[in-house]
């Protein structure tokens, strides 16, 4: 087993009486948080603010790797020769205009051809409301397609070329499965990201697991009440661990399965790994996804022990929303924030 590589910044909940209060209080926090976090990402005058202030916009480097897909691919050489691969991201959340929407599109297809002129797998992560699905269904599946049939044509040389869809909130899932199955009937190389937290992902999953198949299995950064999701950390984990045992089970390996293991996790992660040799799974034929600028000597450790690694890179100018959810994380990098504002 890999040595650990120590958590920075960690965050210590302190209870009162001795009583450890149950999952439903840590998880109404956590909504309470959570919608604090969106409230801050979607303020117009509060996004223009911070992103016109150099310090905020310096802290936010960290996890963001340019203003454009050219700088984001000048980034990935970078990570490619310590043996490190990227999904790039354009930022851009709630995208509610046409302009947006527009822009969105044109961005993820030059991030295509910047790949591509790299020779980099080209790999590139798409937020269905960013293409189109908060205007109509329609809208999203024509801008999906016109950026499938560029990343098909533009994946030609060796490379595990991919367009990832990242889902969203709950209640997005369903129109999010419906276009990967549809882009995927058409013969665009494309994956789709399912959530721990959600009860039902072990059936979607299941369902996905076939081949030429390709899944992101993520945590979940949404809350939702016990009706439809795991409660509590403890929970999740549980879950994820159970839902990896089928990602990474004889059947998946078997029928060509790809998994994607998206945590910052070491124990996950070593969990993962016991699994995959366990059933004999070669260390190409699954891979783990980690954030840019989050536990990054955690990368370069799987990436130095020969394992796959993927790093979720955003670029763009509209930095804000992203980032204040990575604030939202780590809240340790909150009074830095503030200190910035005030010192504007």
């Amino acid at each position: 087993m890999r040595a650990r590589v120590p958590r920075s910044n960690p965050v210590h909940l302190l209870t009162l009486g001795g009583d450890r209060p149950k999952p439903e209080f840590f998880s109404m926090l956590r909504r309470l948080w959570q919608s604090a976090m969106i409230g801050l990402a979607r303020s117009a005058s509060l996004k223009g603010l911070m992103q016109n202030n150099r310090t905020a916009a310096a802290m936010m480097q960290r996890y963001v790797a340019g203003g454009t897909a050219g700088e984001a691919v000048a980034t990935a050489r970078d990570l490619a020769a310590k043996g490190i691969s990227v999904s790039l991201f354009y930022l851009g959340e709630y995208v509610e205009t046409r302009e947006g929407i527009d822009e969105a599109v044109r961005e993820k297809l030059a991030a295509i051809k910047a790949l591509s002129d790299a020779g980099l797998d080209i790999h590139v992560s798409v937020d269905p409301t960013q293409i189109g699905l908060g205007v109509s269904s329609d809208l999203m599946a024509e801008n999906a397609r016109t950026i499938g049939h560029a990343l098909a044509d533009a994946a030609r040389g060796p490379g595990r070329h991919c367009l990832m869809l990242d889902m969203e909130d709950h209640t997005t899932i369903d129109a999010t499965l419906a276009l990967h199955d549809d882009l995927a009937a058409g013969g665009i190389p494309v994956a789709v990201t399912l959530q721990a937290y959600l009860k039902r992902t072990e059936a979607d999953l299941q369902a996905r697991i076939q081949p030429g198949g390709m899944v992101r299995l993520v945590k979940g950064a949404f809350v939702a009440g016990p009706e439809i999701a795991h409660v509590g950390n403890a929970a999740i984990k549980e879950n994820s661990r159970k839902l990896i045992d089928l990602m990474l089970s004889q059947k998946a390996r078997d029928c060509g399965f790809y998994p994607v293991i998206a945590t910052h996790d070491d124990r996950l992660q070593d969990y993962a790994i016991e699994r995959a040799k366990a059933i004999g799974w070669a260390p190409d034929a699954y891979e783990f996804e980690m954030l840019f600028g989050v536990r990054t000597k955690l990368a370069e450790t799987l990436a130095a022990s020969g394992h796959r690694i993927r790093l979720y890179t955003p670029f763009g100018r509209d930095w804000w929303p992203y980032g204040i959810r990575r604030i939202g994380e780590n809240p340790a990098s909150l009074p830095l924030l503030v200190r910035s504002l005030v010192s504007r």
